[in-house]
């Protein structure tokens, strides 16, 4: 099995495919097999890779909490890409990978060809912060006291997820099943360190505001802790677009396959066209008024 070298982990990773890079960054509740639709979709024209978080056998699960956090979640990617021989990537994070995407791109711009920033948003509000980190400690102290195939079956069930139960049931079950094979200890290591004590997205509007990687944010329309979040990426990052994907929760590349996978490769196709371009308005501009203001300016 291959595995990259990073800051106190060894990750476990997969390939498929031959050419242009893409990089698969999983949720919480998933691991790398939460990809298997893309991996088998993008790997007919692309060199697909995909790999486990630390916490996550068969990648590490290192015991000194200090080797958990959201930068080093970042630096995860970069490690699994230099390990795997890759210079340069699209990066398509969901979730929790959505939130390591994000900062993949500020940290490592030079790496990203682009990023796909999925399902981004829980407790991202400066105001959500302490009720998303008691929330974080409640599920932590929960894999502790249950093991983490009990709390699958809760956790499965989530308001968020019942789309999916809905849409299919039997991806939905496969989802419970695999999220039952997961550390217990990586998974409350995993809730403190990188879910529990990330910084809110609004706290990061300077970095957003200069970000130049062509950025694809994606959300589910009933996915309500993530629509707010994805308009204010939309309207800060100066290369984003925002796809939001009807009557859908939380999981959108497991709810909605064909629609991800075919957004995904329009973006794809589009930035590798170099016809990925920033926004050509100043934000607030006035709908009905701005034209007149750009022929007296001359713009």
């Amino acid at each position: 099995m291959p595995f990259a070298d990073a800051d106190g982990a060894r990750l476990y990773y997969e390939e498929a495919g031959t050419g242009d890079p893409i990089v698969f960054v999983h949720e919480f509740a998933g691991d790398c097999r939460s990809w298997e639709t893309q991996m088998r979709h993008f790997s007919r024209r692309y060199r697909c890779v995909a790999f486990n978080a630390r916490g996550y056998p068969p990648s590490d699960v290192p015991e000194d909490p200090a080797f958990y956090s959201q930068d080093i979640a970042a630096d995860d990617i970069a490690a699994v890409m230099r390990g795997a021989g890759v210079d340069k990537a699209h990066v398509v994070g969901m979730s929790m990978g959505g939130f390591a995407a994000l900062h993949f791109g500020l940290r490592y711009a030079d790496m990203a060809r682009s990023i796909v920033i999925g399902a981004c948003g829980y407790g991202a509000k400066p105001e959500e912060s302490e009720q998303y980190a008691r929330d974080s400690e409640a599920i932590a102290v929960e894999y502790e006291n249950r093991g983490a195939a009990e709390v699958a079956e809760i956790y499965a069930n989530g308001a968020y997820r019942l789309q999916l139960k809905d849409k299919d049931p039997r991806g939905w079950a496969e989802f419970r099943d695999q999220l039952a094979e997961h550390s217990t200890e990586g998974s409350a290591r995993t809730m403190r360190g990188v879910q529990k004590l990330r910084p809110s997205l609004w706290h990061l509007e300077d970095g957003l505001k200069d970000m130049s990687v062509p950025a694809l944010i994606v959300a589910g329309d009933e996915d309500d802790w993530c629509l707010e979040p994805g308009i204010y990426l939309k309207r800060t990052i100066p290369t984003a677009a925002l796809l939001i994907v009807p009557k859908t929760g939380h999981a959108v590349n497991l709810e909605e396959p064909a629609l991800f996978n075919g957004a995904l490769a329009e973006f794809f196709a589009t930035v590798e066209a170099g016809r990925w371009t920033t926004r050509p308005f100043e934000q607030g501009a006035s709908a009905l008024l701005s034209g007149f203001h750009n022929e007296q300016t001359g713009s």
